[in-house]
C-alpha cells in the first residue's frame, strides 16, 4: 500500500484524516469559512469550487484559490462537483477540463478532485499533467440513490487505479442497515485485495455516519466533517469526529 504524502499530512497510515469543505458564495463567505476550517483543527481544507459565485471566471479563481490556500494553511483539495453528481454549478465537460488546467497552471491546489466517468482522454490527459506539476488526483465517484453492489463498489475503485489516481473515492447512498454494510465488506476487501493507493469510502446519510467513522477497521484513510455547513448528507462535525476516531 502507497501512501500519499502532502505537506506534513500522510494518508494511508495512522488514524484517518479529516477533511473540511468551504462551500461559501463570496469570497468573504469562503475565507470565513477558511478560518472556522482552521480552528477545527482538520487535517485538509476541501475548497468547493461549484459553490463559488466568480467560478465561471477560472482566472479569477486561481488566483483567489491561492489567497485561499493562505488562509488554511495547510493541504487545500479543490472539488469542483459536477451537478449530475451533486453539484451546484452546471457546466460543460469541455468547461470542466478548461478550469481545471487553469487552475494547475495558475492556482494553488494541492489536490484536484477528478470524478470517474468524465471523458476518459481528458481525465488521462489531466491526471498526466497534475502529476507532472506535482499535484495529486482524487478520483472520484458518488451516487446519492442508491448502493451499488459490492462488486460494483469494488470495480470503480479498481478502475480508479487503473486511471492514475493517488487516492481512489466512492459515496454511495444506503437504502437500509445492510447497504451500509456493502459499502464496507467492498471497503475492506478492496483494501485488502486490491488497493496499492488510499481509499476514501462513505454510505451517506444518517444511515451511514458509522462508515465516517470507521475507517481505521475497514480501510478508509479519511473522512470528510462539517466545521460550519455540510456539503453532504450525514457529515460529522470535526470534533465529534475526533473524539470518535480517537476513541475507536
Amino acid at each position: 500500500m502507497k501512501t500519499v504524502t502532502i505537506e506534513n499530512v500522510t494518508l494511508g497510515e495512522g488514524q484517518p484524516k479529516i477533511i473540511v469543505p468551504l462551500v461559501g458564495k463570496t469570497r468573504a463567505d469562503v475565507l470565513q469559512e477558511a478560518e472556522i476550517a482552521v480552528q477545527s483543527n482538520c487535517d485538509i481544507v476541501e475548497w468547493r469550487i461549484d459553490h463559488f459565485e466568480e467560478i465561471l471566471d477560472f482566472n479569477k479563481t486561481a488566483e483567489f484559490s491561492k489567497e485561499v490556500k493562505a488562509a488554511v494553511g495547510r493541504p487545500l483539495l479543490m472539488t469542483f462537483r459536477t451537478a449530475k453528481e451533486g453539484g451546484v454549478c452546471p457546466l460543460e465537460d469541455q468547461k470542466y477540463f478548461e478550469m481545471y488546467h487553469t487552475l494547475l497552471e495558475n492556482g494553488a491546489p494541492d489536490l484536484l478532485d477528478v470524478e470517474l466517468f468524465m471523458p476518459e482522454s481528458e481525465v488521462s490527459e489531466l491526471v498526466a499533467k497534475a502529476h507532472e506539476a506535482g499535484k495529486k488526483i482524487i478520483m472520484c465517484n458518488h451516487d446519492f440513490d442508491k448502493t451499488p453492489s459490492k462488486e460494483e463498489i469494488i470495480r470503480r475503485l479498481q478502475l480508479m487505479q487503473e486511471k492514475g489516481a493517488d487516492i481512489c473515492k466512492i459515496a454511495v447512498m444506503p437504502q437500509n442497515a445492510h447497504d451500509v454494510i456493502v459499502l464496507l465488506d467492498a471497503t475492506q476487501e478492496m483494501y485488502h485485495q486490491h488497493a496499492d493507493r488510499p481509499l476514501i469510502t462513505m454510505s451517506m446519510g444518517e444511515l451511514g455516519v458509522v462508515s465516517r467513522v470507521s475507517g481505521k477497521t475497514f480501510g478508509s484513510a479519511a473522512t470528510f466533517g462539517a466545521a460550519k455547513k455540510a456539503s453532504a448528507p450525514g457529515q460529522v462535525s470535526v470534533a465529534e469526529l475526533r473524539t470518535v476516531l480517537e476513541t475507536l
